[in-house]
C-alpha cells in the first residue's frame, strides 16, 4: 500500500482519454522525448482473468487506507478490479453474476465528477460503482439494462462518457455479437444513459424502427415487435458495434457517431428500395458510420445521417467490416473547404476520409456512395490503402502538433505495425491524408496513444515509444512474453500501464 504518488490530478477517464477517442494524454508533462528511453519495469502483476481491454485511471483518491492512485480494470469474466497504481494492491473488486458463456472486452468509464465509475457486467447491465471502495448504486434506475440477451450479444467495445452543451453528460454503451462471434441472434445497438436522471435511449443498429431491447427471434408471433427479423438474413454478421472506443462523441457537430459492422443494409432512400429491394425494411445499417444526437435517438425510424460505401456488398461477403474501427475525429484547419472530418478504418484494409458535416453527400441518411445506381453520391473525400498494409482493428490515434506547424497527424496500427498520416490540405481547400512513415514493429500491434508528442504502442512482445513526426524508435520495454489480443495501454503521470493476453499487467515507470 502506498499514498497518492503522483500528487497531480491527471486522470485517464475512459477509452482513448477523452470523449473523441484521441488518444491524446495533454496533460502529460514527466514522460517526454528526453526521458523515455529510462523507462524500466515497475512491476507486473497476475491478475484473476485476462484483462482483454485498456485500463482507466484516477489520481488522488480517498479510500479507506488513505489517499490513493487508483487503476481500474475490467477482465473478460466482468471483474471490475481497483488496484493501487504504486505497488498493483487490490482495493476492491466486484463482479456481477455470470450469464451462461458470456465475456467482455469492453472498458469501464469513469464520469467527470471522479465519484462513480461505469463498467458493463456480463448479466447484460452496466453497473454504476463508488471509485474509493466499489460500493453499488442501485437506485435512481441503476444498474440499466443493455441487452437482454447477454448469451449472444455481449459489450466488447469500450464504454464512453461525454458532457455536452446545455450541461447533460451521457454514458454510451455498444453491443455486437457473444462469444460465439457472428454466431446467434444479435443485433448491434447504442444504448444512451443521462447520467443525471437515470432516463436511457436504446438505436439498433438493424430494425432502427424499433427503439426498444431486442429480444431472440425464437417465435415471432408471440414476440411481437420486440424481436428483429434479421438474424435470418442469410449472412453471418449482425451490425455489431466493436470499435475499440464504442461510441464517439464530437463536440464540432453535437453529435455522436458510430461504425457497424457486417449484416443486412437496406436502408437506401425510398426510389431505390422500392425498385429493387421490396421486400427488406429499410431500417437496417450494416456496414455504415451512423450519426446520432448526443441522447442517441436519431430523427423519425433512422439516424441523422449515415456513410455507407459503394461496395458494402462486397465488405458482406467477404467479412470485412467497416466497422473495425471507430471514427477518429480529425481537426480540421482553417484552410480546409471542410469543417468536421473523421477517419474511418476497415478490416478492407483501407482508410477513408470522410465529411462530417455531411456524410452520405446527400444533406441526409440512407444513401450508398457511388455504386452506380439511383443512390450513387460521392460521400468519401478520399480513399487510400493502408500504408503498412492489414485489417485496421486497433483504434487510431489522434496528435495536432501544437509545438510545430500546428498539422493533424493519425496513427494507425495493424497486425503489420504502425504508421503515421498527416493531414494536409491543397491550395483549392481540398483535404487529405498523406503517409509519412511506416513502422514495421511486428505482432498484433496495439491501438497507439500519444502523450507529450510521444507515441505509444505494443505489439507482440514490448512496449515501444517512437517519434511522432519520424518514427524512430526511442525506447522498447523488456519483453512482455504475455501477447495481446484487445488490450491497449494508457501513460499517464510519468507511467505506462498495460495488460498482456495472459492475465497480467505491466507498469514501466522512470527510474
Amino acid at each position: 500500500m502506498s499514498a497518492s504518488v503522483s500528487g497531480m490530478t491527471a486522470d485517464w477517464l475512459q477509452f482513448g482519454y477523452d470523449p473523441a477517442h484521441s488518444g491524446n494524454n495533454t496533460a502529460e508533462t514527466t514522460l517526454g522525448a528526453g526521458n523515455v528511453a529510462s523507462l524500466t519495469k515497475r512491476y507486473k502483476i497476475d491478475l484473476a482473468a485476462s484483462a482483454d481491454s485498456a485500463p482507466v485511471f484516477l489520481s488522488g483518491i480517498t479510500t479507506s487506507e488513505g489517499t490513493r492512485d487508483l487503476l481500474f480494470v475490467e477482465t473478460i469474466i466482468g471483474q471490475l478490479m481497483a488496484l493501487d497504481a504504486d505497488d498493483g494492491e487490490t482495493v476492491w473488486s466486484q463482479q456481477p453474476m455470470i450469464q451462461g458463456l458470456a465475456v467482455t472486452t469492453s472498458t469501464p468509464a469513469i464520469d467527470p465528477g471522479r465519484q462513480f465509475i461505469y463498467a458493463y457486467g456480463l448479466d447484460g447491465y452496466v453497473h454504476k460503482y463508488q471509485v474509493g471502495d466499489g460500493t453499488e448504486i442501485v437506485s435512481g434506475g441503476w444498474p440499466q439494462l443493455v441487452t437482454k440477451k447477454p448469451d449472444v450479444e455481449k459489450c466488447a467495445a469500450g464504454l464512453s462518457i461525454a458532457t455536452v452543451p446545455g450541461g447533460a453528460t451521457y454514458l454510451y454503451v455498444v453491443t455486437d455479437g457473444g462469444i460465439s462471434g457472428d454466431g446467434g441472434d444479435y443485433q448491434g445497438h447504442v444504448v444512451t444513459i443521462d447520467l443525471a436522471s437515470g432516463a436511457q435511449t436504446t438505436f439498433n443498429a438493424q430494425c432502427s424502427n424499433l427503439s426498444t431491447h431486442l429480444v431472440e427471434d425464437q417465435s415471432a408471433s408471440a414476440l411481437g415487435s420486440t424481436a428483429c427479423p434479421q438474424i435470418k438474413y442469410p449472412f453471418p454478421g449482425n451490425s455489431g458495434i466493436w470499435g475499440r472506443p464504442g461510441a464517439i462523441y464530437d463536440a464540432g457537430t453535437n453529435r455522436v457517431f458510430i461504425a457497424t459492422g457486417n449484416g443486412l443494409f437496406d436502408a437506401k432512400d425510398t426510389l431505390f428500395r422500392a425498385a429493387f429491394e421490396p421486400m427488406t425494411s429499410g431500417f437496417d445499417w450494416a456496414d455504415s458510420v451512423l450519426a446520432l444526437n448526443p441522447d442517441g435517438s436519431g430523427q423519425g425510424q433512422g439516424p441523422l445521417d449515415s456513410y455507407t460505401p459503394g461496395n458494402y456488398q462486397t465488405l458482406q461477403g467477404n467479412d470485412e467490416d467497416l466497422g473495425s474501427t471507430s471514427p477518429a475525429l480529425l481537426p480540421a484547419p482553417a484552410t480546409s473547404h471542410f469543417a468536421h472530418l473523421a477517419m474511418q478504418g476497415g478490416k478492407d484494409a483501407k482508410l477513408r476520409l470522410l465529411n462530417l458535416d455531411d456524410l452520405s453527400g446527400n444533406g441526409g441518411p440512407g444513401f450508398v456512395s457511388c455504386n452506380g445506381g439511383p443512390s450513387c453520391a460521392t460521400s468519401e473525400i478520399q480513399t487510400l490503402a493502408v500504408p503498412q498494409a492489414g485489417q485496421v482493428k486497433p483504434q487510431p490515434a489522434v496528435w495536432v502538433d501544437s509545438h510545430g506547424d500546428g498539422a493533424t497527424w493519425t496513427f494507425v496500427a495493424t497486425g503489420n505495425g504502425l504508421s503515421a498520416l498527416k493531414l494536409v490540405v491543397d491550395g483549392a481547400g481540398k483535404p487529405s491524408l498523406s503517409a509519412q512513415w511506416p513502422a514495421a514493429l511486428g505482432g498484433n500491434t496495439t491501438s497507439p496513444v500519444i502523450a507529450n508528442d510521444v507515441v505509444y504502442a505494443a505489439n507482440g512482445v514490448n512496449v515501444i515509444a517512437v517519434d511522432p513526426k519520424t518514427g524512430t524508435t526511442l525506447w522498447t520495454s523488456v519483453v512482455i512474453n504475455g501477447g495481446f489480443h484487445w488490450q491497449s495501454l494508457i501513460v499517464v503521470n510519468g507511467r505506462v500501464y498495460v495488460p498482456d493476453n495472459s492475465a497480467h499487467l505491466w507498469v514501466f515507470a522512470l527510474p
